[in-house]
């Protein structure tokens, strides 16, 4: 299960009753995107809640896709801007409390911590792989953002 599949929308009762329809937690999923910015959704939003959602809009939804939102572009931008914050120094609760002040998402510290994990081992992966091949531009750029990720 991909990272983004366990990014939720913070307060989804409330803006769910502001819009006066249901929708799934799942800050991702067809639906949760539809709901939000498709015909009147933005507008019955609260002006702090609004906010949110088009800073969310303009940082992850925006691309040139026939297909957009359902490209996979958005979850790409998600998922480098999580590493993004991991490369500041910030640990999974601070990545955390930062995704739900910026665009009020919220997800479970230990799934974020997993996922971090997970990203460090592909690291480690594709520079072992590119010291084999010989690639050694490669292997430094994965060394590279190994360290980042680790700290």
């Amino acid at each position: 299960m991909a990272i983004t599949d366990k990014i939720y929308v913070k307060n989804h009762r409330q803006i769910a009753s502001q819009l006066e329809t249901g929708f799934p937690k799942s800050a991702f999923a067809g639906a949760t995107l539809d709901v939000l910015f498709t015909g009147e959704g933005l507008s019955k939003l609260d002006s702090a809640t609004r906010d949110r959602a088009l800073d969310f809009a303009e940082d992850f939804l925006d691309c040139d896709c026939q297909s957009n939102p359902y490209c996979g572009c958005a979850e790409r931008k998600f998922i480098s801007y999580l590493l993004e914050l991991r490369a500041q120094g910030l640990g999974p609760d601070a990545i955390v409390d930062v995704m739900g002040d910026e665009y009020m998402l919220y997800a479970y510290s230990g799934d974020i911590l997993s996922f971090l994990d997970q990203s460090v081992r592909t690291l480690e992966a594709v520079e072992t792989l590119a010291d084999v091949e010989g690639d050694r531009k490669m292997s430094e750029r994965a060394r590279r953002a190994k360290r980042e990720l680790t700290g």
